[in-house]
């Protein structure tokens, strides 16, 4: 069934911000000196923003199809539906590729909820020894796999209710849980000790670290990848988009986020 744009544009932002953006993104920060990579980063954005995520939208608009379907539209303008068709495989077996990672990293998330409810969270304290210990323990194969299968059988009951009374309700409700969790963390990582210095290396602008081609080449990859315009994500949004929606105005509340 179809479903509202509001719960869409959930959807949209639940596949915009995502691991890219939490585990990436800061790595990156750090590494080529805070304002230094976000100048040019922000204007990757910009400049994906108002092409790449509109023409994708667009093209799912057009089309009302999801990948498959919108790059086989499309190519059968020059008589090769099928080979568009081919390329539309493309994204969807990468989004396949990326599921299968994403539900080893719920089934860490469900264990570390359960250490947080049992104390366990609270008592490994700030010993990073302790820390990257229970972490290892939980990522390996026999650590993981009781959570693994919990995570496996939460996606599937959501997709079970199809995308209207599953998958849009669900997002509907977890991504203002995210939004509220990352407040809440930016409130307490504010308060810590150093917490001056880390701003301040944020908004350092190095004007000679801006001459290194790599520097650029990263944070177009990051822009890219935070976005997941090669997911075909934006495609399936725009094809639950009314015509009436400003695509443009969309593309920016996305990029914004």
């Amino acid at each position: 069934g179809k479903i509202s744009p509001y719960r869409a544009f959930c959807l949209a932002l639940g596949g915009a911000v995502g691991m890219g953006n939490i585990w990436r993104f800061p790595t990156l920060v750090s590494k080529w000196g805070g304002m230094t990579f976000l100048l040019p980063y922000f204007l990757f954005v910009l400049l994906i923003g108002s092409t790449g995520i509109i023409g994708a939208m667009a093209l799912g608009r057009s089309t009302r199809s999801g990948p498959i379907g919108a790059f086989g539209q499309a190519a059968a303008l020059r008589g090769r539906r099928s080979a568009g068709e081919a390329v539309g495989y493309i994204p969807v077996l990468g989004s396949l590729a990326l599921a299968i990672g994403y539900s080893c990293v719920v089934g860490w998330i469900f264990r570390y909820f359960a250490l947080a409810l049992d104390g366990g969270l609270f008592a490994m304290g700030q010993d990073m020894n302790v820390i990257v210990d229970r972490f290892n323990g939980t990522a390996c194969g026999w650590g993981n796999n009781f959570w693994l299968v919990i995570a496996l059988a939460v996606n599937f009951a959501i997709m079970a209710f199809g995308v209207g009374g599953g998958i849009e309700r669900a997002n509907k409700v977890m991504m203002p849980v995210l939004f509220f969790l990352f407040a809440g963390l930016g409130v307490y990582i504010a308060t810590l000790p150093g917490a001056g210095d880390g701003y301040r290396y944020i908004f350092t602008l190095d004007p000679a670290g801006l001459a290194d081609p790599k520097l650029w080449i990263y944070a177009f990859g990051q822009a890219f990848f935070s976005l997941s315009l090669g997911m075909a994500i934006m495609v399936t949004y725009g094809s639950y988009v009314k015509k009436e929606e400003n695509l443009a105005k969309n593309a920016a509340i996305i990029c914004g986020m």
